[in-house]
């Protein structure tokens, strides 16, 4: 850490990567969404460039609804000063009624039953097994920082707005503790741990030799960014390596790029890819980070501490 950077500041900094990562990848990883990897060499050789496209014809540096509705997340927090839940459910119809460029199926049958009959938790589902809570976890893993248990309790209550299943559950806190500590400055192997306690208490996580899936099975998209994060040395490395896999690549690319914007916040990041991100998202979610972070348990501490 830099002697002219106090605790909280450094802390900051690295939120805001995270949540710059978080956009960063799910406007690259757009552009590949649904191609197979043979189709992804075929037309790019190697996707590498922020060039929109894809099957939603996105403008370069557009987001999709991976950074959407993290914001949505982000903004009822930051509006109400603390946790409300119905806020962000508030937002996520707000959102759904804007007629967004892309929207989960299951995503949009959660938030269509919050708007018909005011519901904020759906009953257990089979078929809930997708990322789409997982993909949206940085507002809560930035707001509950110092504080497992909130963490862990605010990551389920998130989730069932739109997905109740075990496996969702499991994957939304382990993102949020990955996230976590990378903000704090773990070390790899500590990340790894996490890890393998996910898949201790939900085998069916176990990565150990990747099979090259990419899907929007929660199970397929974390072990694709658990394959490519701890494969990779440094931020751009494994953003190209998860987005060449296509499959479900805008919601992989986000949630490698909230984890990975945050381990590696100290060393350079592609500048295309900063200059390219979209400029309202790019502000709005480096000032919504700070404001979440000083929310934060911790982020009160270190404030308490400065004085």
């Amino acid at each position: 850490m830099s002697d002219h950077h106090t605790p909280l500041e450094h802390l900051i900094r690295r939120a805001q990567n995270a949540f710059l990562g978080l956009a960063i990848g799910d406007a690259l990883g757009a552009t590949t969404e649904f191609l197979t990897p043979s189709e992804i060499k075929f037309r790019h050789k190697i996707h590498r460039r922020m060039i929109g496209g894809g099957w939603l014809n996105l403008k370069p540096g557009q987001v999709t609804d991976d950074t959407e509705m993290s914001l949505c997340i982000a903004r009822a927090i930051d509006e109400a000063s603390g946790w409300h839940l119905h806020g962000i459910a508030e937002h996520f119809a707000g959102w759904l009624r804007s007629k967004p460029i892309d929207v989960g199926a299951t995503c949009r049958r959660g938030i269509s039953d919050f708007i018909m009959k005011g519901q904020t938790e759906k009953a257990y589902s089979d078929w809930d097994g997708g990322n789409g809570a997982a993909m949206r976890m940085l507002p809560v893993a930035l707001f509950t920082l110092g504080d497992e248990a909130l963490l862990e309790q605010y990551s389920i209550q998130q989730a069932h707005l739109t997905h109740n299943h075990p496996l969702s559950d499991a994957g939304c806190i382990a993102v949020g503790k990955l996230v976590q500590q990378a903000l704090q400055g773990d070390d790899r192997p500590k990340l790894h741990a996490t890890v393998r306690q996910l898949c201790a208490e939900h085998p069916k996580f176990h990565c150990k030799h990747y099979r090259g899936l990419a899907s929007a099975y929660v199970v397929e998209t974390l072990q694709t960014v658990f394959h490519y994060f701890f494969s990779t040395g440094d931020f751009e490395e494994c953003l190209i390596g998860v987005v060449n896999q296509g499959g479900d690549a805008d919601t992989t690319g986000a949630i490698v790029g909230m984890i990975a914007g945050a381990f590696y916040a100290d060393k350079p990041w592609p500048r295309n890819w900063l200059k390219k991100l979209n400029p309202k998202v790019k502000t709005e979610v480096t000032a919504l980070a700070e404001r979440l972070v000083r929310l934060s348990p911790l982020g009160k501490r270190l404030q308490a501490a400065e004085g």
